[in-house]
């Protein structure tokens, strides 16, 4: 795996934490960033052919 690779995956996974922990709070602005980040970033993933499985998170 290369570190392209290896970074998208990891900033996929703290952010679907953050998405996570933002809608435990309660905090809908939160996560309407978060899951924007999270778009985002699975979009760029896409875009390079990274498989990313859907998360806790979810779609």
């Amino acid at each position: 795996m290369d570190a392209f690779t290896a970074g998208i995956l990891q900033r996929i996974r703290n952010t679907e934490s953050d998405l996570i922990r933002a809608r435990e709070s309660g905090d809908d602005f939160l996560v309407d960033v978060e899951q924007a980040e999270l778009d985002d970033l699975r979009r760029l993933a896409a875009e390079y052919g990274v498989e990313v499985e859907v998360g806790a998170a979810g779609a």
